[in-house]
């Protein structure tokens, strides 16, 4: 057998202390040493993520979030998980996840290119539709006609940005105002404040069908751009993904995923057992045949 000259050991060593204190700082670690993981949850996600009020989240990415928390657990071979929900907002989400204060956030977080630079996502589980409501007795039928408007979205979301980036806003001057979560945008729409919100149209669904009167709003039928959703991590943690990867991948194999999706798109969900009314999109169901963390930038725009 060859030996390795004395430079080779030293090598060596370095490369498996290296590799020694990568796992010894990696989220897996974190959590088995702490003994608990920290979601973060939305509070007005529409029915991918929202609260019932005294510390109760649910959705369909909060309930799946569950699941991989459980799926860890076992991995990690721990009798116990403590499961930590930390409530973020859209401005908040990525400074919580850099910093460590959140493990892993499943909420209404489009992966696009600018934020793969500082956080890395899961595979896409969502595939969303950037939509427009108004009053249904606006005239506002479409982009064309929301020149010289007021136009709502959320605060730290990209919906306005990608509407003056789509052909059909070219030229066009409306007037931006912001909600600090989507349930705030959505008043601004609704005291009179904004002509449309702009935002995925799956959020704008969930808050139109627990509105006081969800008959006084429509929501357009043109397509502002098409979102893959994920849920987001810290960057340079490849055994953390890949074990939220699996589970996810698990979900959709056993068709547990499918029947989460139904549970909180198609069925009646609380707190006012109205139905959202999305059926599982051909878009959703490709991605999730097709295990990818592909930016937004990737898909095709309509």
């Amino acid at each position: 057998m060859k030996l390795l000259p004395k430079t080779g050991f030293v090598l060596v060593a370095a490369m498996f202390a290296l590799a020694a204190h990568a796992q010894e700082t990696g989220t897996l670690k974190k959590i088995k040493d702490s003994g608990t993981i920290t979601l973060g949850a939305r509070e007005s996600s529409g029915a991918l993520a929202y609260t019932l009020g005294d510390g109760k989240y649910v959705g369909f990415h909060t309930e799946m979030s569950e699941k991989i928390a459980a799926d860890l657990q076992k991995q990690l071979k721990m009798p116990k998980l403590d499961v930590k929900f930390q409530p973020v907002t859209s401005q908040n989400r990525i400074p919580l996840v850099q910093n460590g204060t959140v493990d892993l956030e499943c909420g209404s977080t489009t992966n696009n290119a600018a934020r793969q630079k500082d956080v890395a996502f899961a595979m896409t589980t969502y595939v969303e539709e950037g939509r427009i409501v108004v009053k249904a007795a606006s005239p506002i039928k479409g982009i064309a006609d929301l020149n010289g408007k007021t136009v709502a979205t959320t605060t730290g979301t990209t919906s306005v940005q990608t509407l003056r980036k789509n052909k059909r806003a070219a030229n066009m001057d409306f007037k931006e105002v912001y909600g600090k979560d989507h349930a705030d945008s959505f008043l601004l729409l609704e005291s009179g404040r904004a002509d449309a919100f702009v935002m995925d149209g799956q959020i704008l669904a969930g808050l139109v069908s627990k509105s006081k009167n969800p008959a006084d709003y429509k929501i357009l039928p043109e397509v502002l751009s098409v979102e893959p959703i994920s849920c987001m991590m810290r960057k340079d943690d490849p055994a953390f993904k890949k074990a939220v990867d699996d589970s996810i991948k698990a979900m959709v194999k056993s068709g547990e995923l499918a029947k989460m999706y139904d549970k909180w798109f198609v069925a009646a969900i609380p707190p006012s057992n109205t139905k959202v009314g999305l059926p599982l999109s051909d878009a959703t169901k490709n991605a999730w045949n097709n295990p990818n963390d592909k930016p937004m930038e990737e898909y095709a725009l309509p």
